[in-house]
């Protein structure tokens, strides 16, 4: 047999039949260029025409690792060489260990999983599993959050991506966060459990099966909650029989400085939910983990879901690579010294761009958020909006080789827990100088 060497596509031909046969998330199809990637190492990966870019958001968040860890890339190649898939209905070793391994990081007694492909739908399993739990409907999410894409994720999302998606499942109610926008600030701890206990009892205490929040919202703004308010709300749940869901997809395996947020503040939810930095994105995995008062009711009661890929070998294999990789070069506590640096990078920036009216982060999860006036604390953009100065940034950004992400008013700081303080100074330097253009909005 004669095998044939295959042209490798330019980028042009790459970006051309992307766009032409696939459709692409979160956007207006017309107008878009997407980048075409080659390869990744490390916090840096190199486009096809050869230009390499400082990854200083993970990807989407995900790639806690950092890119071509030989440890995932390998455990991945040596499941996929002796069982690359088998129904979720037998036991592999793969699953075994893994199961067995997060019941040893995950928070308090929480010891058994159930596994997703991702984030959305380990939301939507969670939703699920409170409601048969339970015997109730109600779902209380948060305004300022971001759940997933799916029917019952996105119904619970707060934020402006559920527009579009209503009518959305039904029986979810939001509730108002403790953070109100940089012009209103932040409620004290007080005031946001109140608010909570009063729309809990305007709904009926009895109908509502579970609250669902990001301990930390992410892509709203990454808002670290004061002190006392997840213990607040953790037993406010307690004293109504609502079940706690924190949905950690962004936030969990290290990204905080903590293996878990929660872990920030001594909190054990009844429900948590993981993806991204389960397997630092290498391979689609998500998961629901469960305290023995949850999962004991399906003990003698039907679990009434399932999924084709559930416990897929390839996924376990690289979710245990990746905590073997976490685990050997410490990056959670990584995560936490240089999360002492990026506070200091995010501190010196402030003190010499007038546009950053605040700075916020908790290991190496950050976010800049930019104004047109330090006195009136004016957002740079409007909410769910983007602006000439905001774009500029972004464009800046890219043509000095940083990719990140900017949203409404927002730049992200999210590296991968690998980076280095000498990579930290390289994305120091390329966000300050792209933060001119964002101070000349201020003088004109």
């Amino acid at each position: 047999m004669v095998t044939q060497a295959v042209k490798a596509l330019s980028a042009e031909e790459i970006t051309e039949l992307c766009l032409r046969h696939t459709l692409y998330d979160w956007s207006v199809q017309s107008g878009l260029k997407p980048m075409a990637v080659a390869s990744a190492k490390g916090v840096h990966f190199t486009t096809v025409e050869g230009q390499r870019f400082l990854d200083f958001n993970s990807q989407l968040m995900c790639v806690n690792a950092g890119h071509g860890d030989p440890r995932i890339v390998d455990a991945i190649k040596r499941q996929a060489e002796q069982l690359p898939y088998v129904s979720p209905f037998m036991a592999t070793e793969v699953r075994a260990r893994l199961g067995a391994k997060l019941a040893e990081l995950l928070p308090g007694d929480i010891d058994k999983v159930f596994f997703t492909l991702g984030g959305a739908e380990a939301n939507e399993n969670a939703i699920k599993i409170a409601r048969v739990v339970t015997g109730r409907q109600k779902i209380l999410a948060r305004y300022r959050s971001y759940h997933g894409s799916t029917a019952g994720a996105i119904a619970a999302t707060g934020d402006p991506r559920r527009w579009p998606n209503e009518p959305a499942a039904p029986g979810v109610v939001h509730v108002l966060d403790p953070y109100h926008g940089i012009q209103r600030g932040w409620d004290t701890v007080e005031q946001s459990l109140a608010d909570l206990e009063e729309t809990i009892q305007l709904e009926g205490p009895d109908t509502i099966a579970a609250f669902i929040l990001e301990p930390i919202p992410g892509t709203n703004g990454i808002l670290v909650p004061p002190d006392g308010y997840l213990q607040g709300v953790r037993a406010i749940c307690d004293r109504h029989g609502i079940l706690m869901i924190c949905d950690e997809v962004m936030t969990g395996f290290g990204r905080t400085g903590r293996w878990f947020a929660v872990d920030h503040w001594g909190v054990v939810p009844d429900m948590i939910t993981m993806a991204k930095g389960l397997t630092s994105s290498y391979v689609p995995l998500g998961a629901v983990g469960l305290r023995p008062s949850v999962y004991s009711y399906f003990d003698d009661h039907v679990f009434y879901g399932g999924l084709t890929y559930n416990s897929h070998p390839l996924a376990c294999a690289a979710a245990l690579g990746t905590i073997q990789a976490y685990e050997e070069d410490d990056m959670v506590g990584n995560s936490r010294r240089m999360g002492q640096a990026l506070a200091r990078i995010h501190r010196r920036l402030r003190d010499r761009h007038p546009s950053v009216g605040a700075a916020r982060s908790i290991g190496l999860f950050g976010c800049l958020e930019l104004v047109r006036d330090r006195q009136t604390l004016e957002p740079m953009a409007p909410f769910n909006g983007t602006s000439p100065e905001m774009k500029a940034i972004a464009a800046a950004l890219l043509e000095a080789g940083m990719y990140t992400f900017t949203r409404w008013n927002t730049v992200m700081t999210n590296p991968p827990l690998c980076i280095t303080e000498a990579e930290l100074e390289e994305g120091y330097e390329i966000l300050d100088s792209a933060l001119e253009i964002a101070d000349r909005a201020l003088r004109d």
